[in-house]
């Protein structure tokens, strides 16, 4: 029975209008999203390229290592094509020293205009706003409107068992909305090849995931229209209330948790740590200065070179200390601002995660390594590459006063070759392997199953109960 019933759905849904504007729709948008991708990385990857020989070709020349500019860039990720989450928000760029605190930048490419203003025609955009709207097209009328149309009466005038009926409902009409999703999926992907983005193993199997959490998602609204439509007793009512249940989830409740978030939790802006670094080193400064005159006083004597060095000894002394508090001073404001930040973004996350919409785009960036994890572990890798540039920059400047002779009681320094920034040490950036991505996605995974469950056991339980008259 359940197979007859199955059919007959299959068979009502793929003849209608809507099937075919909805395969229309997805076609035309998902292959798109593809195309504009695969241009988008292109684009990037050449100006990516041309920023690295850029950096490059500035330091040829020079004879001095401690006079460069050296700076890293974060390459540009292939599945941003299709999930772009933060990677276009981040700065890319970071300056590289030899110590101190490192902080990324605005990088110069991947700002054509005409891809910015695609730039959220992606996936994800896709699934979040287009197929949630589908699945409540496809799902809204499923019960009240057979009962509308006089067809409920009819079927159950038949020994037609209720649970297999309500499961065919929601399987049919779950078949027939992957149908036109995933026809252009499989073309887009044959495309990407072809348009010059290179995807390995680890890319395809992220994709797939990210496709099996779309279609966890877009199922979560095809359920609750179905439940909806046992609800209620008119398909109008329904529609209308599933679009305000869409308004609410895929609008207003990701963005009001951020605001929130923001009001609930105060986190200093960079300007206010850095003012506050400018004024506890101008403290220490005066500390110093007043240290150094107490010095004077108590040690001065006739013998200016035995007093000279005694106070060069005194100062270095005296910078060390302050060098220590501040970097001490440095860390509990980094700390502080962190931990703030952290708590701001859980509690913001917490509330976004009352929405579906919110888990999915969570689940979608963390399996495409586009979210918020994607800075973090270009600032890790800039951290681990500066303590290889820092040892090779000593290195260097090692070499460089190793050219100090002696002669004719004069010292004199060779003129120094001109550098070779073959000798860099290469900054190398790789994401963290799939089982990281899947472990992190796990969570909002597990929300948008949940949601699935609860909306599907309503339809389920409802319809059991269903007044056929």
């Amino acid at each position: 029975m359940f197979n007859i019933i199955l059919d007959k759905e299959l068979r009502e849904i793929i003849g209608t209008t809507k099937f075919a504007v909805t395969f229309g729709v997805c076609a035309v948008l998902i292959l798109l999203a593809f195309y504009v991708g695969a241009r988008n990385y292109q684009v990037s990857r050449q100006e990516y390229e041309a920023a690295v020989a850029e950096n490059i070709q500035q330091m040829e020349g020079l004879t001095d290592w401690g006079s460069i500019d050296h700076r890293i860039f974060l390459p540009p990720q292939p599945l941003a094509t299709l999930v772009s989450g933060v990677s276009n928000d981040i700065g890319r760029t970071v300056n590289m020293q030899s110590r101190g605190e490192l902080r990324t930048e605005g990088s110069r490419f991947n700002e054509d205009p005409l891809f910015a203003v695609f730039r959220y025609l992606d996936l994800e955009f896709i699934f979040a706003i287009i197929l949630s709207l589908f699945a409540i097209l496809f799902g809204y009328d499923a019960v009240n409107g057979e009962k509308e149309r006089g067809t409920l009466g009819l079927t159950f005038a038949n020994p037609v068992p209720r649970d297999q009926y309500i499961l065919g409902k929601i399987v049919g009409s779950f078949v027939a909305l992957i149908v036109p999703l995933m026809i252009p999926i499989l073309i887009g992907c044959l495309m990407l090849p072809v348009l010059g983005v290179p995807m390995d193993m680890d890319s395809w199997l992220r994709l797939a995931m990210v496709i099996l959490a779309g279609i966890l998602y877009f199922g979560v609204f095809l359920t609750l229209s179905v439940f909806m439509s046992t609800l209620l007793q008119s398909s109008s009512a329904s529609l209308m209330a599933l679009l305000v249940v869409w308004i609410f989830a895929v609008l207003i409740i990701p963005r009001t948790s951020v605001l929130v978030a923001g009001r609930s939790v105060d986190v200093p802006s960079v300007d206010q740590i850095d003012y506050e670094k400018s004024r506890f080193a101008a403290q220490l400064w005066n500390e110093r200065m007043t240290a150094m005159q107490k010095w004077m006083k108590a040690n001065y004597n006739d013998d200016h070179r035995q007093m000279r060095d005694g106070m060069r000894t005194f100062s270095t002394e005296q910078q060390a200390l302050q060098d220590e508090k501040m970097n001490t001073f440095v860390e509990q404001l980094n700390e502080q601002r962190a931990n703030k930040s952290d708590l701001r973004t859980g509690v913001a996350l917490s509330l976004a995660r009352i929405s579906p919409t919110a888990s999915f785009s969570l689940a979608a960036s963390d399996l495409a390594y586009t979210s918020m994890e994607l800075r973090s572990s270009y600032v890790e890798s800039a951290n681990a590459y500066q303590q290889e540039y820092s040892a090779f920059m000593q290195s260097k400047n090692v070499d460089y006063w190793g050219r100090y002779r002696r002669h004719g009681g004069n010292d004199e320094v060779e003129e120094p070759d001109p550098i070779d920034t073959r000798e860099l040490p290469v900054f190398s950036y790789q994401q963290p392997p799939i089982s990281e991505a899947i472990k992190a996605s796990l969570p909002d995974l597990g929300l948008l199953f949940m949601f699935n469950a609860i909306f599907f056991s309503g339809a389920f339980v409802r319809f059991l109960r269903y007044d056929l008259r």
